[in-house]
């Protein structure tokens, strides 16, 4: 999943300074041991209620104090968390991952003959048997024009192709533009890089040898006093790239990321699935895989998982959103663009293992073998299972751009027990809608809490992050917590209720999302969704009240 434009790796918008457009392909600050190290008022924002608290969270906390109190929840909702692997060993999601009770542990044996060696809290499937995984991934893009040029590199037009290919032509095309425009970023921008390294080294040498050490802080360049020229103009360059937050260490770590992208996401010829050894373009060939679920990237799908079940009122982080719930953890989400195949797979998995809710925090924008998950997905709401998925943070209209996967099938039909989310940040305003975050008057439900949200990260640690893939799970944790107090809900009828109860401002507006500060204009939020509003729990709790009494009524 590619999340936002905000922060990389402890680079702010300083880059900009370089003229480096950021990739949304990472979207958190180095974690840290404490939840301490983050300000305040970030903590457990997206509990907060927009009345009590006058923060735009989903209203969790009060639905507890004043909804809950004394009321035990009828069922334990399982929720699928198809991401790049869960740290299930973290402190805060003690006693909430899911346990397959057929299965025993370690024996090398499918003892509940499901196909999957071991399983114990889900299954990895980028990886193979001998424990080796693949952790980044070319673009589908790149994938498509390798396999596609060969046919159609030499076609001028259209009219040269025959009417049968003239689709498949169109994919070609539409993956050649996306790749040689991606192409040409990131060539420029490590060109832009290399330039600046090259000062970098330079000034660093300056300093070095006046300061007659190579080890040297801030505090140190800022006492430097010199009548030589070249030594002042160090200290001074120095001085305002760090002012900007352009600090050496967080340049190197661009400069790796910028790296990763040319040499793994855009490579042609980088093809990590010979590791799995499978045919990912047929959905029978289903034996690969292994029992890992965290993987070598748990850093995405662990504070997902934190979001829906982080252990409330522990006082070790953060409070997660849903109490009596589990988390089953499905790997399926490289670094890079999934594969269709295996998140088909996933989702099977999820459903035939007994879950609920399947949280999917990713998204991509081609989908060669759609049929496979619109197959899956199709199963899933056959077996009451709740769909949700994050709009993407593209700061795309999913009206016109598709973002997969989506709830419209190739038939044209659509799946009634999906649920797509966009982000928010905690305060009404010009700002309340991610920057970043994908919207659609017809293909985007609701909006959650999705800027600056601090929440898990693997070996015990925090961190804050942005993106869709994080409004996902507020939503994911506010449907558990419904569904285990209304078991009598089907999955259609709670994604009704959570739509109905969303929190509206009729009246305000706010900035469209644009990668492109001067494009976004005022608009207001009935725009950019199909409910306008706010994904809302003790809203979501009182009308489910309503509707299971009716039910009753009527039975």
């Amino acid at each position: 999943m590619k999340t936002p434009k905000k922060k990389i790796a402890g680079v702010s918008l300083s880059l900009l300074l370089l003229g480096v457009t950021l990739h949304p392909a990472l979207a958190q600050d180095d974690p840290v041991s404490s939840v301490s190290a983050f300000d305040k008022s970030l903590l457990n924002w997206y509990n907060l209620d927009p009345v009590q608290d006058n923060v735009q969270g989903a209203s969790v906390n009060r639905a507890y104090k004043e909804l809950l109190v004394n009321k035990k929840p009828k069922k334990t909702i399982v929720v699928a968390v198809i991401d790049s692997g869960v740290d299930i060993f973290h402190e805060d999601l003690k006693g909430k991952i899911w346990t397959n009770t057929k299965e025993v542990a370690g024996n090398g044996q499918d003892d509940d003959n499901n196909g999957y060696v071991d399983d114990v809290h889900g299954w990895g499937f980028l990886g193979n048997a001998q424990g080796e995984n693949i952790r980044y991934e070319t673009y589908e893009y790149v994938r498509l024009l390798r396999k596609l040029a060969p046919t159609y590199q030499n076609v001028s037009s259209i009219s040269e192709v025959p009417l049968a290919q003239q689709p498949e032509y169109k994919t070609y095309l539409r993956s050649k533009e996306a790749y040689e425009k991606q192409l040409a970023n990131y060539q420029k921008t490590r060109a832009t890089l290399a330039d600046f390294e090259q000062s970098l080294l330079a000034v660093q040498a300056v300093l070095a040898e006046h300061l007659k050490t190579k080890e040297f802080t801030l505090e140190d360049v800022k006492r430097i006093s010199s009548k030589d020229p070249n030594v002042m103009r160090a200290r001074q360059w120095m001085m305002g790239t760090q002012s900007q937050g352009l600090t050496p260490d967080a340049f190197y770590k661009y400069k790796e990321h910028v790296d990763t992208f040319l040499d793994k996401h855009l490579n042609l010829e980088f093809n990590p699935r010979a590791v799995i050894a499978d045919n990912p373009e047929s959905i029978t060939d289903r034996k690969y895989g292994n029992n890992d679920v965290a993987g070598p990237r748990p850093n995405h799908g662990t504070p997902v998982s934190g979001l829906i079940a982080g252990v409330r009122g522990n006082n070790l982080g953060i409070d997660g959103i849903a109490e009596d719930v589990q988390i089953m953890a499905l790997r399926a989400v490289p670094e890079g663009d999934e594969r269709d195949k295996d998140i088909a797979l996933a989702i099977r998995y999820a459903v035939d293992n007994g879950a609920h809710i399947i949280n999917m925090s990713f998204g991509k924008g081609f989908s060669p073998q759609k049929q496979f998950v619109d197959e899956a997905v199709k199963y899933a709401e056959s077996k009451n299972v709740l769909l949700v998925h994050a709009a993407g943070n593209e700061a795309s209209n999913n009206d016109e751009v598709p973002h997969y996967p989506t709830r419209t099938l190739e038939n044209g039909s659509q799946i009634r027990s999906w649920i797509e989310v966009g982000a928010t940040s905690k305060a009404l305003g010009k700002d309340l809608v991610g920057s970043f975050s994908n919207y659609g008057k017809q293909t985007v439900d609701l909006f959650a809490p999705g800027v600056d949200i601090v929440s898990l990260a693997p070996q015990n640690q925090y961190n804050k992050m942005d993106g869709t893939s994080f409004s996902t799970p507020v939503v994911s944790g506010v449907a558990a917590l419904v569904w285990s107090h209304y078991p009598e809900l089907t999955a259609a009828e709670l994604k009704d209720v959570l739509l109905k109860s969303v929190n509206t401002y009729p009246k305000e507006t706010a900035l469209s999302p644009s990668d492109k500060p001067e494009a976004r204009k005022k608009i207001k939020l009935s725009e950019l969704s199909v409910t306008g509003g706010l994904v809302n729990a003790y809203n979501a709790l009182v009308l489910a009240e309503k509707v299971v009494s009716a039910k009753k009524a009527k039975s």
